[in-house]
């Protein structure tokens, strides 16, 4: 009797998030540190406003594509895991351990360290005694420099000021989501709502104080070079060009994929989950394009690195590459700048909080297939994946230790564009080898769409591979290190 009663009372997940609460998901997941921030270094890349706003049309085009497919995969299996679960069912077990092998060791938890470094980054704006340059403990310097991977490393690994409120962010994060998803997504929400009204003002703020030497130099020369007359150039080389370029938008707009995570968490997921993924992706999108309009309103694209004003920077050279901070100082002088880092720390904190609580799933739908430690596959009392939330919180914690923020982001993208194409590709596969499973929804322009997204994507990785081999080749080697490892622990656990 005591056996039975433990049985039936054992904690479970409880399927308590609605619409709402999925699509604060979304965009939680999605709004962070980027936004902010990435424009400078494309703006440099492209040279161009009109390549500017291209390569942002081209990631929102791409990224609701991609929802859409997402959503007749998680209609059609709600359950913990999502991406994870995905790649299991279409290719085998291999594949989804090395999907949630990458997600643990790169994609989710490399993320979570750079988003919470950029907290700390820009509460140091406000409070400079958070500072990357007040070491607490420095170990030392590691990793290749200007040998395989360009200006790849060294890393600096030690703890100082800045990261330590960086793991600090991490630790509150994880007890509150240690607390039950309620609590979790309460905070998201709330977090949620006021970052992307702080978004939506510096809209706002970028239409209202316009000036007239931007929208001469970005909308009179719009598809020329800065200081040029204009050129003829190839459409192979404009495509290539932004599909380089793509790296900081497509890291901006990532992480949509996370609600797929709380799968088994979300009442009627059949309906709830595509319209979060539709509604969550195009909102954002809309934003983020919105944004970049803006900028280019008050900010010339070209600029010089010596400029003492922000204007004088232009987009290009914003201070730290912080575009949105230097439409704010237009506006409203120093002040702006204050008030756009407690915009960014309230994004950055919001950001986290939804990667950290849906990322958790990933390593517990694993345990459950025997692909990682049992232990981690159980609930506490709260209903939530206590060890999994721990070990991945550790792991980003240390990973705040081992380089700035770009350095983390690095590797990333070439990582999880790999994934997504592998993932669109299986609604091809399943929908052949398993055409009697129930689909309550269906990927909208399928098979068009889809193949569509495949081959922009497959595109860029390939330009990724030529022209930026320091962000490819190590998250590459990442993916292929977990084959032999996979293999290594389907034996160990066979012989149980």
């Amino acid at each position: 009797m005591r056996t039975e009663f433990l049985q039936t009372t054992r904690p479970t997940f409880v399927r308590s998030l609605g619409l709402l609460d999925a699509t604060m998901i979304v965009v939680g997941s999605m709004v962070g540190s980027g936004i902010f921030i990435v424009s400078a270094d494309i703006a440099r890349q492209v040279q161009r406003p009109g390549l500017l706003l291209a390569v942002w049309l081209v990631t929102g085009f791409m990224t609701v594509v991609g929802a859409l497919c997402y959503g007749e995969l998680a209609a059609a299996m709600p359950a913990a895991g999502g991406q994870y679960v995905y790649l299991r069912e279409a290719f085998g077990p291999l594949w989804g351990f090395l999907y949630g092998w990458t997600q643990l060791l790169v994609i989710q938890t490399a993320t979570i360290a750079a988003v919470a470094i950029a907290f700390a980054k820009f509460t140091g704006v406000l409070l400079p005694w958070f500072s990357s340059t007040a070491w607490l403990w420095k170990i030392g310097m590691f990793g290749p420099y200007h040998l395989w991977f360009g200006d790849l490393g060294p890393y600096t690994v030690g703890l100082n000021r800045q990261n330590l409120l960086a793991i600090l962010s991490i630790v509150l994060l994880t007890w509150v989501n240690l607390r039950g998803i309620r609590l979790g997504v309460l905070v998201q929400n709330a977090f949620t709502l006021t970052k992307t009204g702080a978004l939506a003002g510096v809209i706002v703020l970028g239409f209202a104080f316009a000036t007239d030497s931007a929208l001469t130099a970005n909308f009179g020369r719009f598809w020329e070079v800065a200081g040029t007359t204009g050129s003829e150039v190839g459409w192979m080389s404009v495509l290539t060009l932004i599909a380089v370029a793509m790296v900081g938008s497509l890291f901006a707009a990532d992480a949509w994929n996370n609600v797929t995570f709380v799968a088994g968490e979300v009442r009627n997921p059949e309906r709830n989950l595509p319209r979060s993924l539709a509604l969550g992706t195009g909102l954002v999108m809309v934003l983020y394009l919105l944004a970049n309009l803006a900028y280019l309103c008050v900010l010339p694209l070209a600029g010089v690195v010596t400029g003492a004003t922000a204007m004088e920077r232009g987009i290009q050279f914003a201070a730290e590459d912080r575009v949105a901070t230097a439409v704010a100082e237009v506006a409203f002088g120093s002040a702006g700048g204050a008030l756009m880092a407690l915009a960014v720390m309230v994004s950055t904190f919001g950001c986290n909080n939804g990667l950290i609580l849906s990322g958790a799933r990933i390593y517990y739908a694993m345990a459950h297939d025997r692909l990682f430690f049992t232990s981690v596959g159980t609930l506490n009392r709260h209903s939530s994946p206590a060890l999994a939330l721990v070990v991945q919180g550790v792991w980003a914690s240390l990973l705040c230790l081992s380089g700035t923020y770009g350095q983390l982001l690095d590797f990333l993208i070439f990582s999880v564009l790999l994934f997504y194409i592998l993932t669109i590709s299986g609604i091809f596969v399943l929908r052949r080898t398993r055409p009697d499973m129930a689909r309550p929804y269906k990927a909208w322009g399928y098979p068009v769409l889809p193949a569509v997204y495949i081959a922009m994507a497959f595109f860029i990785e390939i330009q990724l591979l030529r022209y930026k081999p320091q962000y490819t080749w190590p998250g590459l080697l990442i993916v292929l290190l977990g084959i032999p490892v996979y293999w290594v622990w389907k034996k160990a656990t066979e012989s149980r």
